[in-house]
């Protein structure tokens, strides 16, 4: 148990801490690999303090790794790949804009649905950014909207990959704090659909005061029967997964198992994608993972260094010491979370702050859910701001669009997310409405 208030506890911010990251900001700014930079400041904290001898950092490594709750990463990765090649994605998308109706953003409203539907399946933003990208910028374009508008609703869509459960992330900040990623999944759930709900708000309100989309297809319960008959076997991924996760019946990842597994079967079946197909569906998904798994494996080592010379507690006197409001300890937090989301990417930021920040959360009466939605929402908002901001870098790429005139139209969405933050925040029902007693 931290001791929080401990006196004798302060955040020494000598060379044996502060020298090695100082360092890594230089290394970031190099451009060096996340995962070799966090490497080298573990290192270099455990050689220069001799909190933990250094012998240990080999067996930490794979020991991080060595947990079932991270398989479920590749198999969501592979299986939001595998929807893209069996076309189930397009599916998703003309239930979607059936869904729209016939409203005069119905079809940019469609492409944020289409973000929620692929969360529901890979757990990742980037892939959902790239998957919807590719299907719905020129469309979007084609309706009215401005080119960089249409790619900055598609990047701040896909923020909902983090955030809807299933989420890589919550799997990551479970595993690093010891919550089930179950639990995690079921108090996600309303704050992701806020934060859909948001975005498709703050782009309705947009369209009115522009006029980019006027939509002169019709609401019909016809056209919507007939999109989700043509697109049942797409809906039968997030079912799965989901339906099998709330039910008990799944682990999550099992549940990414067997959406992996279905998703293959669904296209074999339907001759959309063929056995040949395996080696670059495979390769593609190994690519995505082998960015993630060597950032968890150098974070962790990174985090137990820290927590061997006591930051998480010398963090948590700091900050008491500023103010002991729990009103501006909270925005305190967040403005640290958005901005750590703003340079650095999501795992890193979980594996490195979660276990710093949990105890300062604690102390002002949060509970450990609350906490883990609070943040992972904060850390979404960096995916659309810069520098940054990994889906506007994902839809730039897409689009041939500069990156800044993306950015420009996104600040209206982060406001739009930035609302929903303070109220899971300040609210915890948000959280914890569906929860037992306990995790109050």
């Amino acid at each position: 148990m931290y001791d929080y208030l401990n006196p004798e506890i302060t955040l020494d911010w000598g060379w044996e801490l502060g020298g090695p990251l100082l360092l890594g900001l230089l290394m970031f700014g190099l451009g060096i690999p996340v995962w070799a930079v966090l490497g080298v400041i573990s290192v270099l904290i455990l050689q220069i303090s001799g909190a933990l001898p250094l012998s240990l950092l080999g067996e930490a490594l794979f020991d991080g790794i060595d947990a079932f709750a991270l398989i479920a990463i590749p198999l969501f990765i592979l299986t939001g790949d595998v929807l893209v090649r069996t076309g189930l994605s397009r599916k998703l998308l003309d239930i979607a804009e059936a869904l729209a109706g016939g409203a005069k953003s119905g079809f940019g409203t469609a492409t944020v649905l289409v973000c929620g539907f692929f969360a529901c399946i890979s757990g990742s933003d980037a892939a959902g950014a790239a998957g919807v990208g590719r299907m719905t910028i020129d469309r979007l374009t084609e309706q009215g909207y401005p080119k960089p508008y249409a790619c900055a609703l598609v990047a701040a869509g896909a923020c909902t990959g983090i955030l809807i459960p299933p989420s890589i992330a919550y799997i990551i900040i479970g595993l690093v704090l010891g919550i089930s990623a179950s639990t995690l999944f079921l108090a996600a759930l309303i704050p992701g659909l806020l934060v859909m709900g948001s975005i498709m708000i703050c782009n309705i309100i947009l369209n009115r005061v522009y006029a980019y989309e006027n939509s002169e297809i019709g609401f019909s319960l016809a056209r919507i029967g007939k999109a989700i008959v043509d697109g049942r076997y797409a809906l039968i991924v997030p079912v799965v997964i989901l339906g099998g996760i709330y039910s008990g019946i799944f682990t999550p990842t099992e549940a990414a198992a067997v959406a992996v597994i279905t998703t293959i079967i669904i296209g074999l079946i339907q001759k959309t994608i063929r056995l040949s197909d395996f080696p670059n569906m495979l390769a593609s998904s190994a690519k995505v993972n082998g960015v993630i798994l060597p950032i968890i494996a150098f974070s962790l080592p990174l985090a137990q260094a820290l927590a061997a010379l006591e930051v998480p507690q010398g963090f948590v006197f700091m900050i008491t010491e500023i103010t002991d409001n729990p009103t501006l300890i909270i925005l305190l937090m967040i403005g640290i979370l958005i901005l750590a989301g703003c340079v650095m990417e999501t795992t890193p930021n979980i594996v490195i702050l979660a276990p710093i920040m949990l105890p300062l959360a604690q102390e002002i009466g949060m509970s450990e859910i609350q906490f883990c939605i609070m943040m992972i929402t904060s850390l979404g908002v960096g995916f659309i701001t810069p520098p940054l901001g990994l889906n506007l870098f994902v839809v730039s790429g897409l689009s041939g669009t500069p990156i800044l005139s993306i950015a420009r139209h996104a600040g209206t969405y982060v406001l739009a997310m930035l609302t929903i933050v303070f109220l899971l925040a300040f609210i915890p029902e948000l959280s914890l409405w569906a929860l037992p007693d306990s995790y109050r």
